[in-house]
């Protein structure tokens, strides 16, 4: 698929997001910053440094595209790295600030602000980074292809592009399409009993399989404890059920997009049941490599 095609694509799907409601992620994020503590911010530098292959980032600038809690934000200058972050929507801004209250208040190297991760003019006056991160963000633009075609220039040669994107599961997936965009066309005070409603049958379906393999401890724990990456098991389903726009990519595409744009794969993660995000660690190189059947053949 060419670039002219994505963009064609995504300019009607950017329209159509515009004219329905979003979901609410900074709202999201700042509910989860009342469970946030230092097991859950050493869990989330734990799994950006083993994702990344680094033991720190120590002299590295770091840039978060979609700062959301600013949980990785805040990982990343507790790392060593100079960050900037920037999001979209003011209350993920006014967490990431809040996080730099709590724990950073006199950093003068992490710098943030409110921006759209579409607007080219902006990402080009940030100069370059050594790691720009942007994890579940960009196929919440309502333009994803366009989204990860500008948040690759940044990099500077040899640096790293850590994203992670929807699984394409065909149907599966559009129908998860459809329960996010009845999520936001509900009034409020319906919106959490639908999530709750959504959410059950898996979660019976998890708790029954943990009995029987005798792992219920195992299951129960991931309703308190921090979890790979430091998070909070409720406001991630909230924010997979509620989460849109939403658009996803089958990892080969992701692959081959960015194989095109002179960056080679250092590292995968495929999400676990095929719904959730496959996580991607690209490096810059000079010289294009072409592996499989490139993008748009």
């Amino acid at each position: 698929m060419s670039i002219t095609t994505y963009d064609h694509i995504e300019g009607q799907a950017e329209d159509t997001a515009q004219k329905e409601a979003r979901f609410s992620f900074g709202e999201n994020w700042a509910r989860f910053l009342d469970v946030l503590n230092e097991d859950r911010i050493a869990s989330a530098e734990k799994s950006l440094c083993r994702m990344l292959g680094l033991p720190n980032l120590s002299g590295k600038r770091f840039l978060d595209v979609g700062s959301g809690s600013g949980l990785f934000s805040l990982a990343a200058h507790r790392l060593g790295a100079r960050v900037h972050s920037f999001d979209l929507d003011p209350q993920s801004v006014a967490c990431t600030k809040e996080l730099r209250r709590r724990y950073a208040v006199n950093a003068a190297d992490w710098r943030i602000e409110q921006h759209s991760a579409l607007d080219a003019d902006y990402l080009s006056s940030l100069g370059s980074f050594d790691i720009v991160y942007s994890w579940g963000v960009l196929h919440h633009t309502g333009a994803m292809w366009r989204a990860l075609d500008l948040v690759h220039r940044p990099v500077v040669e040899g640096g790293l592009l850590f994203v992670a994107i929807y699984n394409d599961t065909g149907t599966q997936s559009a129908r998860w399409l459809r329960i996010k965009r009845l999520y936001n066309r509900l009034p409020r005070p319906l919106r959490i009993p639908y999530a709750v409603a959504v959410a059950t049958p898996g979660e019976i379906k998890e708790a029954l399989r943990s009995l029987v393999t005798g792992n219920a401890g195992h299951y129960l724990r991931t309703w308190g404890s921090s979890g790979y990456r430091g998070m909070s098991r409720w406001h991630d389903t909230l924010d997979w059920i509620g989460g849109y726009p939403y658009e996803v990519a089958k990892p080969e595409e992701i692959f081959d997009f960015y194989t095109e744009r002179h960056f080679i794969l250092r590292r995968m993660k495929c999400g676990g049941v095929g719904l959730g995000c496959n996580e991607f660690v690209f490096e810059k190189t000079g010289t294009a490599r072409r592996h499989g059947i490139p993008a748009g053949e």
